[in-house]
């Protein structure tokens, strides 16, 4: 009961988290589309960053509660959070202050993220079954 609680607690705080990120990521990666798209779908961009990275955070979520490997999910995942860190960085201040403001939040969500699938993973840890002992034939 009590890991139930911490997992759903850890699973609340990275959707706070990623909710927040996606929040202070949303308008540098829309401001990235603006010179070359109309303002209405500037407005949508985000969602080819921040989509694949959600769907593959579901797969990989699924995986975990599965037991199974997620690898090409968690490319995925990395991907599209090293492109909105650098789709962020890109549009902040270039000082170190500004670097970090603008690549923090998606750095957060990813990290927040790793430690919900790690404590998924090790409060379910995979069991293998009994191994058999084979039985001795008497003669």
């Amino acid at each position: 009961m009590a890991e139930e609680a911490s997992i759903s607690l850890a699973a609340l705080t990275v959707a706070m988290v990623s909710v927040f990120g996606a929040v202070v990521s949303y308008d540098p990666v829309r401001y990235v589309a603006t010179p070359t798209v109309t303002e209405d779908l500037s407005h949508c961009w985000p969602l080819l960053v921040f989509g694949p990275w959600f769907v593959a955070s579901l797969s990989v979520l699924r995986a975990a509660l599965h037991r199974r490997r997620a690898t090409h999910s968690w490319a995925v995942v990395v991907l599209f959070s090293a492109l909105a860190v650098t789709l962020c960085i890109n549009q902040a201040g270039k000082t170190l202050t500004g670097m970090a403001v603008g690549g923090l939040p998606p750095i957060t969500a990813l990290t927040c993220f790793h430690q919900l699938v790690r404590q998924i993973t090790l409060t379910r840890p995979h069991q293998r079954p009994p191994r058999r002992r084979p039985q001795r034939t008497r003669h």
